[in-house]
């Protein structure tokens, strides 16, 4: 294994919901990494995979000149299209590629194929020649759609029987850590809350239906009676005839119009985040959701720990994400994409929870004073925070026994790693890093220096 340390072209997905132009983090990685155009700044820009870049690549196998000519186009032009998530991995739908000529195969993942042993012997004795972890940046401008993520034995079942809607046979469990204020809806409301809105809300009440808001009112102590009063109303909710929630919707949104417009407060209603999400999706049955999920504001460092069955959305703001190797997800509202209610309503975790309990802690490395280490309770992958304060000249990337993907979000330093030129360690810039391999950076004193780091500590 040669070349053990190098640096990816990672790919950005195209999602309406990015931010615009210079206001997403995506599109600011993006441009300062050096290796996309400029910022196109009318453009949302989501994700960090194009289907230009895919196309580049491919051409890259045809005659040199062809491959240079395809590159100028695409760096001389800004980058085109809706732009939201970052994807550094070895996902089909966005697989990264190696940024070093030298190095064949290009591809990550066949890469990885032909040297196994960069995974480390633990991830590859459990997960096989394959990366087990995702890795993500996404710039949210509005909601994601209203989810959740199967458990392993049920994503086996949906890919089986629905393999058009659910791609993977894989769990997909996933960390979100702020890197701007960040709004997300993650798991059920203590049931106080949603009390408080059945009984505030009348639209919200008659779309419940009398009888399962009863039923909720009566299970307070019981914690199995609360689960399936609380499956019912919200099924009752999501499942409800058309007509009703968006006669419902329109009455409960006239009805906010105007206690907004008069000066009055909408708290009890959660007014001005129902019209947020009603502008965005008017008529969306997910509008209903806000008084079921708790609401988190997480500032720059907070993490959200998304298990199975939990369900959540994000709502806009810049974060790092980490997952499992999957992209199946069971979606239910707010989205133009294909929902499965039914399997939604039947897979979630309906236990009631304050906000404050859905925000993941990180604990420091007793090794590492500049380290911060987001532990999962999965195998499939771990997330570390590395600040280093400004003034250190000199710090040393940290061998461990897994793969590593490091993105650099601010910073800039050269970095020497056994048996390769330096390498650019700067705004944008990603690496992989093999396991069992350190990387020495030579660090620019001026500013600080923030990156992330994904790997799996099994």
């Amino acid at each position: 294994m040669a070349d053990s340390v190098f640096p990816l072209r990672c790919v950005v997905q195209q999602y309406a919901w990015g931010k615009i132009g210079e206001a997403s983090e995506v599109a600011q990685l993006l441009a300062s990494s050096g290796d996309f155009g400029d910022i196109a700044h009318d453009q949302p820009y989501a994700e960090v995979g194009s289907k230009l870049w895919q196309f580049c690549v491919a051409l890259s196998f045809y005659p040199e000149m062809l491959k240079v000519e395809v590159m100028w186009w695409y760096k001389k032009y800004p980058i085109i299209g809706s732009r939201a998530k970052l994807w550094m991995g070895t996902h089909p739908k966005g697989e990264a590629q190696i940024a070093d000529d030298r190095i064949r195969p290009s591809k990550l993942s066949h890469w990885i194929v032909d040297n196994a042993q960069c995974l480390g012997e633990h991830v590859q004795a459990r997960f096989g020649d394959k990366l087990p972890f995702l890795f993500k940046v996404l710039s949210v401008n509005q909601s994601l759609s209203i989810q959740a993520h199967p458990n392993k034995e049920n994503a086996e079942y949906l890919h089986a029987h629905h393999p058009e809607h659910y791609p993977d046979a894989n769990h997909k469990p996933e960390m979100a850590i702020a890197l701007t204020s960040f709004l997300g809806l993650c798991g059920f409301r203590p049931l106080c809350e949603i009390l408080d809105f059945l009984d505030g809300v009348p639209e919200l009440k008659t779309v419940v239906g009398p009888e399962a808001a009863t039923a909720l009112h009566k299970s307070v102590g019981d914690e199995e009676q609360v689960a399936n009063a609380l499956k019912d109303c919200f099924s009752n909710v999501m499942m409800c005839e058309k007509a009703l929630f968006q006669r419902q919707l329109t009455e409960l949104v006239a009805r906010v119009e105007q206690e907004v417009a008069s000066g009055g407060d909408v708290s009890r209603s959660n007014g001005h985040l129902l019209l947020k999400l009603h502008k965005q999706f008017p008529g969306d049955v997910g509008c209903f959701v806000i008084y079921f999920l708790n609401v988190l504001q997480l500032q720059p460092g907070d993490a959200m720990f998304l298990g199975a069955n939990e369900p959540h959305a994000y709502l806009y703001g810049d974060c790092i994400e980490c997952m499992a190797c999957s992209d199946n997800t069971v979606r239910a509202g707010l989205t133009s994409k294909f929902i499965d209610v039914p399997t939604l309503c039947t897979m979630l975790n309906y236990t009631p929870a304050p906000p404050e309990s859905k925000v993941f802690c990180s604990r420091f490395d007793p090794d590492d004073p500049f380290a911060k280490i987001y532990d999962p309770p999965v195998p499939d992958f771990t997330v570390i925070c590395l600040e280093i304060p400004a003034g250190t000249l000199a710090y040393t990337i940290a061998a461990v026994n897994s793969a590593s993907i490091v993105i650099t979000i601010r910073g800039v330093a050269v970095g020497i790693a056994e048996g390769r030129p330096p390498l650019e360690f700067k705004r944008g810039k990603v690496m992989f890093i093999s396991a069992g391999k350190s990387v020495t950076l030579s660090i620019q004193p001026k500013t600080d220096m923030l990156m992330f780091r994904a790997c799996c500590l099994l």
